[in-house]
């Protein structure tokens, strides 16, 4: 009884600070969007705490409900919600829009302020350091890595072929994150001894820190926070990704001498970090343990998830799976996979694309606004605000792809693209802040499914319809994706 005192003035303070915040300018702009209905002081925040699923669930009926925008407010925390292409398109290509949101300052325990999370001058000069790493040169050289990997994936799928189905969530996530560790890092995790499993369970156990603390403004304050039993949890979680990617880094130095790489043109991701460290340039030890986890996590989540949910799609659409098949033949006839013969493989590409139409891996994005945004749509969102750009509503939304649930590779041929607009389609962000791996993640996908169909039928075992989802750091289904395998003869 004795919180009893110390949790009404808690209650007091909140509704003074809610009380006082609604007012003012940004109050003025915010309350003209349309919005769900609220309650007093807390408005939307039963909305919005809820289990993951419920919290998906009831993301994606605002999004039907309230298209092209709509906003939120959680105990004076206001938000704007962007569905629409063409005030995505306005927030995005606005550089004082470029700082991501409070959202992302959770991830700073793990992430830092690296390529993901940093803003301004900081961002700038990373994205400037980083950008060779990603060059066609050395994604050339990539595609043998990948190549190596979908052998060693095909190899473990085969094991399991005659069973009734494989959760294919297990064995993709695998196979990328031994590719982005052979690819970016230049290490062999097959060969090197390491907690690969422990640092799996610990990004989903992030996922899940940050999906609850979100729409909880009480413990937004890192003070605050780290009463809770969830900050004791996030510590021990960000000291195991921390160790993992430590290690890497540690190996990758062992064999690192900045005159041996300074006669290669293009250098791997960690290997120019190490290079441009040891030649002086802004960026310290810490500079690189952000960027390696940050690179560690988004190379391999991401386009986990979205071989996951295209296998599953193949499975369900044996016409489009068998027409992928005779491409590969024949474009690749029995050769590996190489840089030029994979941007041949036109309808494979045009597969991939609706998949991460449907399923785009990062299913929204969050910034703040450096200056009074005038939407197309013929609102204002005040300075200082909140914006989510859902991504996953637009891709989703029937103003914006007719018939959306639809699987339809064809909405990518390049007459349709010249009819929608520019930025309806964003399943890597867009602007000055787009993904700067999306072409390695579009080839090492290529790989992937050329090797399996290749090698095995797909056939059905999970629909769309089966999958439920969660809200996480990236699109993830509650279970498993399950999929049957049948050799070919």
């Amino acid at each position: 009884m004795v919180l009893t005192p110390v949790l009404i003035f808690v209650v007091f303070l909140i509704i003074y600070a809610t009380f006082f915040r609604k007012r003012g300018r940004f109050w003025e702009c915010l309350s003209q969007l349309p919005k769900p209905p609220a309650y007093p002081i807390i408005g939307n925040l039963f909305e919005v705490m809820r289990t993951p699923e419920q919290m998906f669930v009831h993301d994606r009926k605002r999004g039907l409900q309230y298209y092209p925008l709509y906003h939120l407010d959680v105990l004076g925390v206001g938000s704007a919600n962007i569905l629409n292409p063409e005030d995505m398109e306005v927030v995005l290509t606005d550089m004082k829009q470029n700082t991501k949101s409070i959202i992302y300052e959770f991830l700073h325990s793990w992430l830092g302020t690296g390529l993901l999370t940093s803003a301004g001058s900081k961002w700038q000069s990373r994205r400037k350091i980083l950008t060779p790493a990603f060059h066609f040169n050395i994604l050339q050289e990539f595609v043998t890595i990948f190549t190596e990997e979908t052998k060693r994936l095909v190899d473990e799928l085969e094991k399991d072929s005659d069973k009734p189905y494989i959760d294919v969530v297990v064995p993709i996530t695998q196979f990328t994150l031994m590719s982005i560790g052979e690819t970016a890092m230049g290490i062999n995790f097959n060969s090197y001894m390491n907690d690969k499993d422990g640092y799996k369970k610990s990004i989903y156990d992030i996922g899940r820190l940050l999906t609850y603390r979100a729409p909880r403004p009480w413990i937004y304050n890192d003070a605050v926070y780290s009463l809770t039993s969830n900050s004791r949890e996030e510590k021990r979680v960000v000291k195991t990704l921390h160790q993992f990617t430590n290690d890497v880094i540690t190996k990758r130095k062992s064999n690192f001498s900045s005159a041996s790489y300074s006669e290669r043109k293009r250098l791997a991701m960690l290997d120019l970090l190490l290079k441009y460290r040891a030649e002086g340039a802004n960026i310290d030890d810490e500079g690189i343990r952000e960027e390696v986890d940050t690179f560690m996590f988004e190379g391999h989540d991401t386009t986990s998830m979205a071989i996951c949910f295209a296998l599953m799609l193949l499975a369900n659409h044996k016409d489009v799976q068998d027409e992928i098949y005779n491409e590969i033949k024949e474009v690749l006839g029995e050769d590996a996979p190489s840089y030029s013969n994979l941007h041949e493989l036109k309808y494979l590409e045009r597969c991939l694309k609706e998949s991460l139409r449907l399923y785009p891996s990062v299913p929204f994005i969050s910034r703040v606004s450096g200056s009074e945004v005038k939407t197309k749509t013929g609102y204002t969102i005040p300075n200082d605000c909140m914006i989510n750009l859902q991504i996953y509503d637009m891709h989703h939304n029937p103003n914006v792809f007719p018939d959306p649930e639809k699987f339809d590779p064809d909405r990518f041929l390049p007459e349709n693209i010249q009819k929608r607009h520019p930025f309806a389609y964003i399943p890597f962000s867009a602007g000055s802040r787009n993904c700067i791996g999306q072409k390695f993640a579009m080839l090492e996908m290529k790989t992937a499914i050329c090797g399996i169909l290749k090698k095995f039928i797909l056939e059905p075992v999970d629909t769309p319809k089966d999958i439920v989802f969660i809200t996480d750091l990236v699109l993830r289904p509650k279970g498993s994706i399950k999929v049957k395998f049948v050799p070919r003869h």
